[in-house]
């Protein structure tokens, strides 16, 4: 079962490919997502345990030389952040909405992952750097207070790296609102 997750984010698609092969070729691991991203940049995604997962994004960011944005491992990443990367399901609105965005796919990741596990809420939807100029974006819901607390405990995570855009808390989002989102 894969409880972490790796990435890394190149400035070079040509560097993106090849380190995603090494990627792949350096651990059992499961590709997550490997893609070019808004602004000429690529990002690999993985997932596994813990030790493949190290090994995986070490070799992806070796052989990324020069090119290397940033890269990530999250051991015991929330179970949520799995799914609303993916989409593959989509939770209902349940109170007030948080939103988190970021200028990079990686430091808005780690800051889901805080998010979801700093308060009860439901991680909606991570939304990374397609048609957004290489930014990336979450959603949260839950009730006020805990989409406070967890809007801010993501904001922290990507406020410390720099590269924080913004970060909202809407109390009671119109129900168009939400329409348009999924």
């Amino acid at each position: 079962m894969k409880d972490c997750i790796g990435l890394i984010e190149v400035t070079s698609i040509a560097s993106g490919f090849e380190a995603g092969d090494a990627m792949i070729k350096a651990a059992a691991i499961e590709l997550l997502l490997a893609r070019s991203i808004c602004s000429g940049k690529y990002m690999v995604l993985v997932g596994g345990d813990v030790a493949a997962v190290e090994s995986a994004v070490a070799a992806g960011a070796e052989t990324a030389q020069g090119c290397l944005i940033d890269q990530f491992v999250i051991p015991n990443v929330h179970p949520d952040v799995f799914k609303a990367i993916s989409r593959s399901e989509v939770p209902p609105l349940e109170g007030a909405l948080g939103i988190l965005e970021s200028f990079n796919v990686a430091t808005l990741i780690e800051a889901a992952d805080t998010a979801v596990k700093a308060a009860n809420v439901r991680l909606l939807e991570v939304r990374l750097a397609m048609a957004m100029g290489g930014k990336a974006f979450c959603t949260v819901t839950g009730d006020v207070s805990a989409v406070q607390a967890a809007v801010a405990a993501g904001r922290a995570v990507i406020a410390k790296r720099g590269l924080l855009v913004n970060a909202v808390v809407i109390p009671r989002p119109s129900p168009e609102l939400y329409k348009e989102m999924i």
